[in-house]
């Protein structure tokens, strides 16, 4: 069994709620969730209005197939641009 994970981490530039921050978080999480098949979830910065970490998690058998996921998952939340982001890591565990 195969675990990745795609940790995000962004700066979101002139928002100034919480409520600003759940909408970006609600859509990157919504277009990951069914483009990709992923579970993702909010893990740090609950309380800053001014950044946001998401983790996106897959599982499989196939580490290649993992990563390629995992990358293009990367790829589309670079491209739609809804925060800066500031920080990006793929890992991928095997168990």
């Amino acid at each position: 069994m195969v675990i990745g994970v795609l940790t995000l981490e962004f700066r979101l530039h002139g928002n100034d709620s919480l409520k600003g921050k759940r909408r970006v978080a609600q859509s990157l999480k919504i277009k990951l969730r069914n483009k990709f098949n992923l579970a993702v979830a909010e893990v740090a910065h609950q309380d800053s209005c001014e950044f946001l970490a998401l983790a996106a998690v897959a599982v499989s058998c196939d580490a290649v197939r993992l990563q390629s996921q995992l990358q293009k998952a990367l790829n589309l939340v670079v491209a739609i641009d809804a925060a800066e982001l500031v920080h990006d890591e793929i890992e991928i565990m095997h168990l």
